[in-house]
């Protein structure tokens, strides 16, 4: 079988910023985290351990995401009786997952937040055109008075992000309560999607020209 060209590398933090400004946004890169995207893109990684590895880089997403949400100042008394002033978090955070894929996200999701509202988008694309377009969507009543983390593990062409945003706006949810909660991207779907709706923003764990789209059928066990 022929190799393709390994000659391309992920895009620095300081690349991101400059092409992206404050729309698009890295999680802090170190060696555990270069691991797990180099296991997840493994072909001979075990579904098993696909699913074990992917959970841990969704974790780590997720809790980057949570941290670009509104925090409020409050007051607490600890139990020796001291006053401590703290944080928590602003009232109205949900999560959109797009299925399927987006579902792997889910449970990382609640893990952090347990009693958080999710709701769901599923978008198919066309066979012939390729074009993205909503079949179903589900969300809180009140979706359009949250901050909303949107789920979508893999992001090639932003095709289906656009359309996913497309219904969620009109819920009434603005673009700047938007979060994209995202583990792989390429420079191209980031372009897209940043262009299309520049008032979202955008957390992903690596920008790179070739995205592991095996994601979804390896974490499900449908490959």
């Amino acid at each position: 079988m022929e190799l393709i060209d390994t000659d391309i590398r992920p895009w620095s933090a300081e690349e991101v910023k400059e092409q992206f400004g404050d729309s698009l946004s890295l999680l802090p890169s170190n060696d555990n985290i270069k691991e797990l995207q180099t296991i997840l893109r493994d072909k001979n990684t075990t579904r098993s351990d696909f699913k074990f590895y992917a959970d841990r880089l969704i974790r780590l997403v997720i809790e980057e995401s949570l941290n670009n949400l509104p925090f409020t100042d409050c007051e607490v008394v600890t139990p020796t009786g001291a006053l401590y002033k703290g944080l928590k978090y602003g009232a109205g955070n949900c999560g959109v997952s797009i299925v399927r894929s987006g579902e792997a996200m889910e449970q990382g999701l609640r893990d952090c937040c347990r009693s958080i509202r999710i709701g769901k988008i599923l978008v198919e694309s066309d066979t012939d055109t390729h074009e993205a377009h909503v079949v179903y969507a589900k969300f809180p009543e009140d979706i359009a008075r949250r901050q909303v983390l949107l789920m979508y593990p893999i992001m090639s062409t932003g095709n289906t992000v656009k359309q996913a945003v497309n219904v969620l706006t009109q819920h009434g949810v603005k673009e700047e309560r938007i979060i994209l909660s995202n583990l792989f991207c390429t420079p191209a779907a980031a372009q897209a999607v940043v262009e299309y709706v520049p008032r979202l923003k955008i957390l992903t764990s690596e920008l790179h020209p070739v995205a592991p789209n095996h994601f979804g059928q390896k974490y499900f066990g449908t490959d």
